[in-house]
């Protein structure tokens, strides 16, 4: 049977878990004047009447179908309640009839609203069982006002639950930066309304890398309290100087800094509380496993209630997670360094050749040693001859690096000593060499001859070992794949006979070799890449070849590429008018 609005109200498909709710839908909840919403005993809701829609912002095409808690529920600070503390969804799921006052939910338009509810068991349909949810404005009186002067004091639940989120938030990067920005979220104004970092540098200078205010519902950057800070002073007793010392934490006020200041750093102090309004402060020092790394202010200045000695243990259970995500972050950053300094001597510089612009980009992968086995090379052969060749060895760590540099090195070698032999020739000679000199699992490669003809026109002359194939992409922003000349792979101890390709390049034609992690992504196929590196290219045929490799990077290489990409792309002149 189909189904009927009743005048004035909106009816929405029925399938699945909603068609027990017809008998709901042909007006019961919209006859009851307060807000109300029927939910399966799965959790998901059935239906909603207009009085619901209109508290909370939405439209029933938002709610129905939705999970009641994940979708609504909210803590004071907008963050998702975890199931296990949701009063409502324990009444739902037990049939139990459950009351209570002041519990936040989210509006549609990303607001929050503070709601008394009721929840009792309901039949959504015949056979069916649920729950019948109330939502209602609590009187003035009911609510527990928790940000207007007074901080609710957090429960041990509350306490672990922040904890658990600040391991989750904390370990989950390997930027230094990022890690300080979450702790401030997660702490203000959860506990205060501002949250200061001063960090040690490596030579021990002292330097106010973060300072965050809770500030109209929002978190705003301090950037004019920010900066570089004065030498920790060795015997000042002040609380930031110990907590920089990497002693015990402490309290702190305006009175602490109120008499003849015994430091530099004790004068900055003075600034801050001054320029902040705190009345009270926590302070505890960031230790990494080895060295103190710096120190934590959460300061309170719209709250009435001052900080006490009870809260400092949860102050140095939030540090010591920092301390342990900050040392992971700078022990990655000295690793990163390293390793762009050895990427940087494994990548050649591009040979200059008259009339022939060419360009090259690395980029390493996301997750790595920011190495990986991904490479491009160029290099004279004779007067008019260079070589050219893209490859990429199995991995993208240290060891891929340097497989990577032993084979670039004998590609070399070989070619330098017989320039006139064919790119195919060539590579078999390597592939011998990777079988029994080389450390190298398994390679893919393309190697070109790019040779200028009397003609004043370029020729590629090139043999392909399981590499993607190039891109030719002509001035008027024609594109052809060079999938000629393809052979197998490098290091399968497999042997066949290599194939070459010749082919002219047009006057300001563009021509890209490239790895996979251009093309590649675990949720789509290397066709999809190929299309899109294809139609992308065309698109910016007319672009410079530096904005050329740019924009293609941004917008070709997927967001869930987890390799790292070279590409080398070269231009030809245009075509020489008549004498």
């Amino acid at each position: 049977m189909d189904d009927v609005a009743a005048p004035g109200r909106e009816i929405f498909p029925l399938s699945g878990h909603q068609a027990r709710s017809g008998v709901l839908l042909d007006g019961t909840l919209e006859n009851l004047r307060a807000s109300a919403i029927a939910i399966g005993d799965d959790g998901l809701i059935v239906a909603v009447n207009s009085a619901a829609q209109s508290l909370l912002g939405r439209e029933a095409s938002e709610l129905v179908g939705q999970d009641f808690h994940d979708l609504l529920h909210r803590d004071r600070y907008g963050h998702s309640v975890p199931r296990t503390r949701c009063r409502m969804r324990k009444a739902i799921l037990t049939g139990e009839t459950r009351h209570g006052d002041a519990v936040w939910f989210a509006c549609g338009d990303g607001t929050l609203v503070q709601l008394s509810w009721l929840v009792t068991p309901y039949s959504p349909g015949p056979g069916g069982t649920g729950a019948l949810a109330m939502l209602y404005k609590p009187k003035p009186e009911d609510v527990r006002h928790t940000d207007g002067g007074h901080s609710a004091p957090l429960t041990e639940l509350d306490r672990l639950s922040l904890l658990a989120e600040t391991t989750t938030q904390l370990t989950s990067t390997l930027d230094a930066d990022e890690a300080l920005h979450r702790l401030a979220a997660l702490t203000v104004p959860r506990l205060a309304d501002w949250a200061v970092f001063d960090l040690l540098t490596e030579r021990d200078e002292v330097r106010r890398v973060l300072v965050m205010e809770h500030k109209d519902g929002i978190l705003v950057e301090r950037d004019d309290l920010q900066g570089p800070m004065p030498p920790v002073p060795a015997e000042s007793p002040m609380p930031l100087s110990r907590a920089l010392r990497g002693a015990a934490s402490s309290l702190a006020g305006p009175a602490t800094y109120q008499g003849p200041p015994d430091s530099g750093i004790a004068v900055e102090q003075q600034r801050l509380f001054t320029a902040t309004g705190m009345h009270s402060a926590v302070i505890a020092p960031i230790r990494g496993l080895r060295d103190v790394l710096g120190a934590l202010t959460l300061g309170r200045a719209q709250r009435h209630d001052a900080f006490t000695p009870a809260d400092l243990p949860l102050l140095e259970d939030l540090t010591r997670r920092a301390g342990l995500a900050l040392d992971n972050a700078r022990l990655y950053q000295r690793q990163r360094k390293v390793a762009e300094t050895m990427q940087r001597h494994l990548l050649p510089q591009l040979p200059v050749l008259p009339g022939l612009e060419m360009t090259a980009r690395y980029v390493p992968a996301p997750d790595a040693s920011s190495v990986g086995g991904d490479w491009y090379d160029a290099f004279a052969l004779a007067a008019h001859a260079h070589a050219l060749a893209i490859g990429d060895i199995v991995g993208h760590d240290l060891d891929a690096a340097a497989g990577m540099a032993q084979v670039r090195n004998m590609l070399r070698a070989f070619a330098w000593s017989h320039p006139e032999a064919a790119p195919s020739a060539v590579v078999t000679r390597l592939d011998d060499a990777v079988m029994h000199i080389a450390e190298v699992p398994m390679a893919t490669m393309i190697l070109a001859r790019l040779t200028l003809g009397n003609d004043t026109l370029w020729r590629l002359r090139w043999t392909n070992a399981g590499h993607p194939p190039p891109l030719l992409i002509t001035h008027d922003g024609q594109t052809r794949y060079l999938d000629e000349a393809h052979g197998i792979l490098l290091g399968t101890g497999v042997t066949r006979p290599r194939p070459d390709a010749v082919t002219v390049l047009p006057p300001q034609a563009t021509l890209l070799l490239y790895t996979d992690g251009l093309v590649e992504s675990p949720h789509h196929s290397i066709d999809h890449g190929l299309d899109r590196l294809r139609r992308h290219a065309a698109s910016l045929a007319h672009r410079p070849l530096d904005s050329f490799c740019d924009l293609l990077l941004d917008q070709v290489r997927p967001s869930d590429n987890d390799d790292d990409v070279a590409m080398i792309a070269l231009r030809t002149p245009p075509p020489v008018g008549p004498a």
